[in-house]
């Protein structure tokens, strides 16, 4: 049996991964609760990771706010 040792998906995770370089992640409905503000990544798992590579749950965020410029 050979087995490899590249992932079985290969680089196409790296297309469901966003990036967002203003951001304000929150963790409940009401916006009072703010987790992050600025650069973030939410990878294809729903994991959120943070510049400084913290990261954050699913179960954490509730939603992102993306600012534009």
């Amino acid at each position: 049996m050979v087995i490899s040792t590249d992932p079985a998906w290969g680089d196409a995770v790296d297309q469901f991964v966003q990036e967002y370089e203003n951001a304000i992640v929150y963790a409940d409905i009401d916006q009072e609760t703010v987790l992050h503000e600025g650069q973030v990544r939410v990878l294809a798992n729903g994991w959120v990771e943070l510049p400084t590579e913290r990261l954050l749950s699913p179960d954490a965020v509730h939603h992102i706010d993306t600012q534009t410029g």
